[in-house]
């Protein structure tokens, strides 16, 4: 197999899993108020806790025994197929629910999204055969059998399945004490904890057997094994030091809700956005069960919920010292480790966020072919079109100026198409068109809108999906809504324009793309790296053999004023399996460029295999400058 080969692999399953944790996550985040509810509630009035009061106790039992498997279960098929899907999730829930006698944190996270799938399946097998008139009741006595059938089926099988995990764990967790390697057992709690495991494991397997130790010893370290929140607090501690966006803003709380609180349940999310972060979370157990051993520390009785405080109340006499030190050595080997993947990834994440998370399982995306959100605007009332990137002055201008001019050639010069940096999306767009790795941000920017997602702002079919809208339509008499037009000066200088380069790598143009802007005095320096940043965020590839190589939104105050370069490469620059021959780089003020995009635009939709080639390979730099800075 090739290097490049196991690469993409690799990076293939990576994506996989971190769809997958984003999946789990989506499903808690919603809920994470019921947990710290149910926290809050049992830190305060069991036996052990702040404020013992055996009355007011019993209220946490129904909640983590009902109220948040319901609460996941539902999230779950709600995730897959809106509320419907979320109602049988729920039926669903509750079946695995009274099959067990510990909290079906887990079987909720299997039957919610199971149920949301089968009944979305069915309703898409069966909507072309319902009898006019019958919708809603088969609709409702379809949820209502399969939901049922769903219920018992967890209750006489997937409820025993998780059980037995649980039989299984406990008896792993012994065998790796009978052998004398009582730290390898975080290799099976860390991971079975963001299972939602935790209480299991505690309860279960680990409380039993520190119970038997501690009428012997007086002490017992299994009550420290799963209770220890030091592995949390360090990837909580790497999350806050290099994460970003709501990921790093929320820690702070999270880790005083974790750390004083005992809700381990906060940070599980954090984990599951990043599976690989399961490797911080064992070495940190690890680390802190090998230090407990080495000193001998333990407790007198299980420390629930799990906070510090806990910890230090069931702590004996002498073991002050051993129980702290695991506590710390844990959070230090757990933070070091986590920091590691948390610091990598932070430049990779192009703002991921706990939001990011929580949304990323809503979303769903078409590869290699047009999506449309579920929104439609009929073609009679359809007046303003907003292309939208990052920046919003290249691959987002350039869409915008193809798509007008296409629909000024139809007959409809009526609508407006403009562009726009997202974030900024007009409030009165009626259709977005955005790429679809930014549909996430479009749509929460301009949520009133249509959204229709591409792999690339040219080639695509976005005026043809109009075209069809306006015809269905009968689109006739449309008020205007307004041209807005682009300014006529021209940015681009004869001086600016470099012929006859030799081929690089696609970095190398890039950077010589951004040298000659800033030659020219258009940018500061630090404009470069965010070109790079946005060649590896999106291609600017536009089609044609031509590129558009611009800044990404964070550099935009690196913008001294509008001005274009374009540089020619007769043998090509690859960009990835599309090679360009004019690289155009753009540094856009006030929609000064917006002329010259134009002009690029029509470039691509008029010129002739011939003519393309004069530009790739011309020795005059007016050749070029005519086609490109003539106004239309």
């Amino acid at each position: 197999m090739s290097t490049a080969t196991g690469s993409a692999q690799s990076a293939g399953f990576q994506e996989a899993m971190q769809k997958f944790g984003r999946f789990l996550s989506g499903m808690v985040l919603p809920n994470i108020g019921a947990f710290i509810a149910w926290g809050l509630l049992t830190a305060l009035f069991i036996p052990t806790g702040w404020l013992p009061n055996e009355y007011l106790a019993q209220v946490g039992g129904p909640m983590s025994k009902w109220l948040i498997p319901l609460l996941l279960g539902y999230s779950g098929g709600a995730a897959v197929y809106s509320h419907r899907g979320g109602v049988l999730g729920t039926i669903a829930t509750a079946g695995v629910i009274a099959g067990a006698d510990i909290p079906m944190f887990l079987g909720a996270m299997i039957m919610g999204p199971l149920a949301g799938y089968l009944m979305k399946k069915f309703d898409q097998a069966i909507e072309n055969s319902i009898p006019t008139g019958f919708e809603m009741l088969v609709n409702n006595f379809s949820a209502g059998i399969l939901g049922g059938i769903l219920a018992v089926l967890a209750y006489v099988a997937v409820g025993p399945v998780v059980l037995a995990a649980n039989g299984v764990l406990r008896a792993g967790v012994e065998g790796i004490v009978a052998v004398g390697l009582l730290p390898l057992a975080s290799i099976i709690i860390e991971p079975a904890k963001i299972l939602f495991l935790n209480n299991a494991i505690n309860h279960g397997v680990l409380s039993p057997l520190g119970i038997q130790q501690a009428e012997e010893f007086g002490k017992s370290m299994f009550f420290m094994l799963e209770a220890n929140p030091g592995p949390g607090l360090g990837v909580l501690l790497a999350y806050w030091f290099f994460g970003k966006g709501m990921a790093r803003d929320s820690t702070p709380g999270a880790m005083i809700i974790h750390l004083l609180g005992g809700i381990h349940e906060i940070y599980f999310p954090y984990v599951l956005m990043k599976p690989v972060l399961l490797i911080a979370v064992i070495a940190g157990g690890m680390a802190g069960v090998a230090t407990l051993q080495l000193l001998g520390g333990g407790l007198i009785a299980p420390s629930s919920p799990g906070s510090i405080i806990a910890i230090l109340a069931m702590t004996p006499k002498g073991a002050f010292i051993a129980n702290m030190a695991d506590f710390l050595v844990a959070t230090v080997v757990s933070c070091a480790v986590a920091s590691v993947f948390v610091k990598v990834s932070a430049g990779e994440e192009s703002g991921e966020s706990l939001t990011e998370a929580r949304e990323a399982m809503r979303q769903r995306k078409q590869r290699g072919q047009l999506a449309t959100s579920e929104a439609r605007v009929s073609g009679y009332e359809l007046q303003r079109i907003v292309y939208a990137c990052d920046a919003g002055m290249g691959s987002s201008a350039l869409g915008a100026a193809s798509l007008r001019k296409k629909l000024r050639a139809a007959g409809h010069g009526e609508i407006s198409v403009t562009n726009a940096a997202i974030g900024h999306i007009p409030k009165d767009a009626q259709i977005v068109v955005t790429h679809e790795k930014l549909a996430q941000r479009a749509r929460e920017d301009s949520p009133q809108a249509e959204h229709i997602l591409v792999r690339n702002f040219t080639q695509n079919d976005v005026f043809e999906q109009i075209m069809d809208r306006l015809s269905e339509d009968k689109l006739v008499g449309v008020m205007a809504d307004g041209q807005t037009g682009s300014r006529e000066k021209h940015v681009l200088d004869l001086s600016n324009i470099q012929l006859g380069l030799k081929s690089v790598s696609k970095e190398e143009a890039i950077t010589a793309t951004g040298r000659a802007l800033v030659k020219a005095g258009f940018v500061e320096e630090n404009y470069i790296d965010g070109m790079l940043k946005r060649e590896a965020d999106i291609s600017t590839y536009v089609g044609k053999g031509i590129a558009i190589p611009h800044g990404e939104a964070a550099v935009k105050d690196a913008i001294r004023q509008s001005g274009i370069v374009v540089l020619q490469y007769p043998q090509g620059i690859k960009f990835g399996d599309d090679t360009a021959h004019i690289l155009v780089g753009i540094a856009g003020k006030d929609n000064d460029h917006l002329s010259i995009l134009a002009n690029i635009a029509s470039t691509m939709d008029e010129c002739s295999e011939a003519e393309l080639k004069q530009l790739y390979n011309t020795k005059d730099a007016s050749v070029l400058y005519k086609r490109f800075a003539q106004a239309n």
